[in-house]
C-alpha cells in the first residue's frame, strides 16, 4: 500500500493535526526533523500539486512514534533500529502493537470492515518472511484493516468514540 495512504488513514482515524503528526514522528526519533510544509505535502493526494511520496524512513518513524504516543515509552528497553523497508506486514504489526490488539480484536476489526480473515491467515501475516506459513499482507487486506480500525477507534458502530 502507498505509504502516503497509510499516513492519511491514520491521521483521519485519530483526527491528528499536522503539528501533532510532527510530534508523533519525533516520538519515533527525536533527532528526525520534519517541517509542517513537508508533512502537508505528504498528506496531499497523488494528483494534487505539491504532493511528495512518503519514504520508508518517515513512515517507520511515524509508526514507532504512534506506538510511543499510544502506549508510552519504555526507558528500560534499548531503542529499536529503524526498519529500512516498510511492508504491509510491518504496518499491520506496528498498528497491532500501538492499539494493543489481540487476535480476537483484529478479527473483529476486519469483520467490522466487512472483510473475513481466519485466525490462521491472521497469524501468517506476523510470521517471519522465511517461515513456511508466512503470508504477504496485500494492499486490500491492509486497506480493509485500516477501514475497520477507523470504525473501531471512532466508535462508529454504535459505541462511544475512544479516540485518544
Amino acid at each position: 500500500m502507498i505509504h502516503n495512504d497509510v499516513l492519511r488513514s491514520i491521521r483521519y482515524m485519530l483526527d491528528l493535526s499536522e503539528p501533532r503528526v510532527i510530534e508523533i514522528i519525533r516520538l519515533g526519533d527525536p533527532a528526525f526533523v520534519l517541517e509542517k510544509d513537508e508533512v502537508r505535502a505528504l498528506l496531499l493526494k497523488e494528483d494534487e500539486p505539491g504532493h511528495e511520496p512518503c519514504s520508508d524512513d518517515v513512515l517507520a518513524r511515524f509508526l514507532d512514534g504512534l506506538i510511543v504516543h499510544r502506549r508510552g515509552r519504555f526507558d528500560d528497553r534499548p531503542a529499536r533500529p529503524i526498519e529500512a523497508r516498510i511492508t504491509n506486514n510491518l504496518v499491520l504489526k506496528k498498528l497491532r502493537i500501538a492499539f494493543e490488539l489481540t487476535d480476537v480484536d483484529m478479527l473483529e476489526v476486519f469483520a467490522s470492515a466487512g472483510f473475513r480473515v481466519s485466525k490462521p491467515e491472521l497469524s501468517a501475516f506476523f510470521r517471519q518472511p522465511g517461515h513456511r506459513n508466512y503470508r504477504l499482507c496485500g494492499d486490500q487486506i491492509l486497506r480493509n484493516f485500516l477501514k475497520g480500525l477507523t470504525l473501531h477507534v471512532r466508535g462508529v458502530q454504535g459505541g462511544a468514540a475512544e479516540v485518544t
